[in-house]
């Protein structure tokens, strides 16, 4: 028999999760608003999920990859701190995990990042994933910090190249970390499986400077590569210059079908 997977938000990458864990779990799916494949249900509303306890079975593993939808701190305290704390309460025997983000490292000098370095983002939005991660963490979950996703459809670094608006910020030593949406997925599942506990770095096995990158693009596309700007310091995730590793992931067994954002990318076009 199976053991029962709820998958709390079907996005991009929960589809992906989804598609990859059929053969091994009994799936259910929650989207906010609901559609063919998801059941409606607002993971920051406790009545709701408790109204869905009743009328599901209950899960062995719980995997948190709902979006905030582009929202800022309120959206980020509602799907990611309540919902994390409504789904412990509403099924405290599962085994929870978190997709998180690389952004709450801040690290600006360039240095390596392991799951073991400071946690002292600036944006308030990474400190409120800091905090749902606390939660998982205390319950015993697990927290997969995911570099930037991309894959089929999804490259903001190819996106901005294709479109004209890409720019080298400054000497472009700023470091990318990346990781391919069918890795995200294949990684998530691996704690599932192995019920897997604490902090994972998820990310591909190679970091690459903003201009490396451009330069292995535009080489692939026979393309000019982008001018040259200042550095933004506005970007959503905040700036910074930091390479992170995924060791630790990988000493329990998991590794990358997608080492190399460039080779990747050769599929794009």
């Amino acid at each position: 028999m199976k053991k029962h997977l709820l998958i709390a938000g079907a996005g991009y990458l929960g589809q992906e999760i989804a598609r990859q864990a059929k053969s091994i779990y009994d799936i259910t799916c929650l989207t906010k608003s609901g559609d063919t494949d998801s059941i409606a249900c607002d993971l920051s509303d406790l009545s709701q999920l408790k109204a869905l306890a009743v009328n599901t079975p209950t899960p062995d593993t719980i995997i948190h990859c709902a979006s905030s939808g582009r929202g800022g701190a309120e959206a980020y305290r509602a799907v990611f701190v309540n919902g994390c704390q409504n789904l412990l309460e509403t099924f405290p025997d599962a085994h929870l995990i978190l997709t998180s983000s690389t952004s709450v490292y801040h690290q600006t000098d360039g240095s390596d990042v392991t799951e073991k370095s400071a946690t002292e983002p600036i944006r308030e939005t990474s400190q409120l994933l800091l905090e749902a991660e606390d939660k998982v963490l205390s319950a015993g979950g697990a927290v997969a910090r995911l570099a930037g996703l991309y894959g089929p459809d999804r490259s903001v670094i190819y996106r901005k190249l294709m479109d004209g608006s890409a720019t080298i910020e400054e000497d472009g030593r700023r470091i990318l970390n990346q990781i391919h949406r069918e890795d995200a997925a294949s990684a998530v599942i691996h704690l599932a499986q192995n019920e897997l506990r604490g902090c994972y770095n998820v990310c591909d096995d190679e970091p690459i400077s903003q201009l490396d990158c451009y330069q292995g693009l535009c080489k692939q596309l026979e393309k000019s590569l982008p001018p040259v700007a200042p550095k933004n310091t506005s970007r959503k995730r905040a700036w910074t210059h930091k390479r992170v590793l995924n060791a630790k992931i990988k000493a329990s067994g998991w590794s990358p079908r997608h080492p190399s954002f460039l080779l990747a990318a050769r599929s794009f076009s």
